[in-house]
């Protein structure tokens, strides 16, 4: 078993697979709550939902898009799971009569659980991964993380005295730039505390805003007791995803190769290859002209003020603009600005607010719940059905689509959702039978379900992104879906519902035939968006939007493009 202990675990991760490695990853958050499922996105960031319905820290979003794999909701390790774990165990009996303690039931608990998450398969080739990545949520000598650190001490103590295994450990710390001096003291104190907790780092990576100074990293070197070489700069990139390229510059592969032994892995010469590769499409992928023609879109959400609240949806975008070489112009827009009561309120938001739309190329409603901020949103697809402006609407916004079209094409003006309002008299999207009100964590309609496009929906663009498949395959987080009694009162509209599950109840797409790009869809592409491979209803939103969708329709359709990891 070899680990990589980092913060930032995806560039360390990525540069490892580019040598024909197989990586898996495991993110360990130290608060108490069993999963991220019911944290508010804007203290936490969006929740990430994993293909088997785990929800999870966004940094295993992180993981999948850089590497590529495909993660479970076990390598999401939390305070509450554990607990929860050890308080079981005790409660059948397993501890035997003993008092059970931090030491050593609740860390044997960790231990086991990363060493039986690091052998599990992530890719298609069903092989066991040759390394696991690490990452410990927090600052060290944070009192939460105290038992999480005690294991991993414990941890490294194991692995290092095996011949078959190891144990790297990768510190990042920030020095920050005061009055134009790059300040070392954060460091050299945080380091000294993590020797005294039992880690002996292996290289510091120093985020900073600029590359360090010689003189800064011979200094941090002699403070921190460590050779020149186990002390690398991360300074800020154009982009993010640059941060490999500069991290192989600086000879992380090489570190980590030795580090971990790498050379006792039997690579056979097809590995290799397929690293190679990897690392060169990577690089043609993110290397982007600077005088990009832009594409200018709006994001119109409810937790605008907290950008992570969206960060696959915004990763997504981007992976899309890469691909068809535009340079992204996102603009966020607070869906409240946009209600009539906020005219009456603050005049300028309002207007400021639907200028915004008045401007964009494209317009993108992401998914979110409750009901402020509701009519601004239903007021934003009215706005783009009738303008004929590009939309996508994912989740909340595919609902706050319909809500509007049974409203305006039905002629029911008090149409809402049962989530906003349960005494509705016209309730265009339903609560669903299988979750519940009462408990909120876990019981939603999550993870991947499969999306089947009806009969006689050739003419889909959104069919034709996944490249005229029947059926496919997406991740799903929610509780309320469209009225299936107002379905074919709104398909005699020309509302299309393009795609249902595969019972045929419930509806999964719309889309208009008589608009450059009006999709939604009840499941998330964006948590399947990766850095080489974009979600195809983001890729079509974005290519609409900046004038080039028939070019990619006709570049899918002739097998030029990859679509959800396969060559159509």
């Amino acid at each position: 078993m070899r680990v990589v202990l980092v913060s930032g675990a995806s560039s360390s991760g990525l540069l490892l697979k580019t040598a024909g490695l197989k990586v898996t990853a495991i993110k360990i958050d130290p608060y108490l709550n069993v999963d991220a499922g019911t944290l508010g996105p804007l203290e936490h960031g969006e929740c990430f939902v994993l293909a088997d319905g785990g929800e999870s820290d966004l940094d295993l979003g992180n993981y999948e898009r850089y590497l590529d794999i495909q993660l479970t909701r076990d390598n999401n390790i939390t305070t509450g799971k554990v607990y929860q774990a050890v308080i079981e165990k005790e409660r059948r009996g397993d501890y035997l009569g003993r008092t059970v303690q931090v030491v050593p039931h609740i860390v044997q608990q960790i231990n086991d659980t990363i060493e039986r998450v690091a052998k599990i398969p992530v890719d298609d080739s069903g092989a066991t991964p040759d390394v696991c990545i690490i990452e410990l949520g927090g600052t060290i000598g944070d009192l939460e993380s105290g038992p999480f650190v005690e294991a991993l001490v414990q941890l490294r103590h194991k692995l290092v005295r095996d011949p078959e295994s190891s144990f790297f450990n990768i510190h990042v710390s920030f020095v920050p730039l005061i009055h134009g001096e790059e300040k070392t003291k954060p460091t050299q104190h945080a380091i000294r505390q993590l020797r005294s907790s039992g880690l002996v780092p292996d290289l510091v990576a120093c985020r900073c805003d600029a590359s360090l100074d010689d003189a800064t990293i011979k200094k941090i070197a002699f403070s921190c007791q460590v050779d020149l070489d186990q002390v690398i700069g991360v300074h800020d990139m154009e982009t993010i995803y640059q941060v490999p390229v500069l991290l192989e510059e600086q000879g992380l592969l090489t570190l980590l190769h030795k580090g971990l032994q790498l050379d006792k892995i039997p690579l056979d010469a097809s590995r290799k290859e397929e690293g190679a590769k990897l690392w060169d499409l990577w690089k043609k992928t993110i290397d982007v002209p600077k005088d990009l023609q832009p594409v200018q879109l709006a994001l119109v959400g409810k937790y605008t003020s907290h950008m992570d609240s969206y960060l696959s949806v915004v990763k997504a975008l981007e992976h899309a603009s890469m691909h068809l070489k535009r340079k992204l112009n996102l603009i966020n827009v607070d869906s409240e600005h946009l209600e009539e009561a906020m005219l009456k309120k603050d005049p300028s938001k309002y207007r400021d607010a639907w200028a915004v739309l008045e401007s964009v190329q494209g317009i993108i409603v992401p998914g979110g719940f409750g009901n402020r901020g509701i009519e601004g949103m239903i007021a934003t697809a009215k706005f783009a059905r009738q303008k004929k402006i590009p939309y996508l609407g994912i989740c909340l916004g595919l609902q706050v689509a319909v809500i509007e079209a049974v409203r305006d094409l039905l002629s029911r003006p008090n149409a809402t959702s049962e989530e906003f309002d349960n005494n509705a008299e016209h309730k265009a999207v339903i609560f669903m039978p299988e979750g519940s009100k009462e408990k909120m964590g876990g019981t939603m309609r999550l993870g991947t379900r499969p999306t089947l496009f009806q009969a006689g929906t050739e003419w889909s663009k959104l069919r034709g992104l996944y490249g005229g498949v029947e059926v496919t395959h997406e991740r799903h987080r929610h509780r309320y879906e469209v009225n299936p009694d107002m379905v074919d009162e709104l398909e005699s509209k020309g509302f299309h519902f393009v795609a249902r599950d595969d019972v045929g109840n419930r509806m999964e797409a719309f889309e208009l035939k008589d608009h450059p790009y009006f999709v939604g869809l009840q499941a998330h592409p964006e948590y399947r968006s990766k850095v080489t491979r974009p979600s195809p209803p983001f890729l079509g939103f974005v290519a609409s939007s900046a004038g080039l969708l028939d070019k990619v329709l006709k570049e899918i359709a002739e097998e030029k493009v990859v679509v959800n990891g396969h060559h159509f």
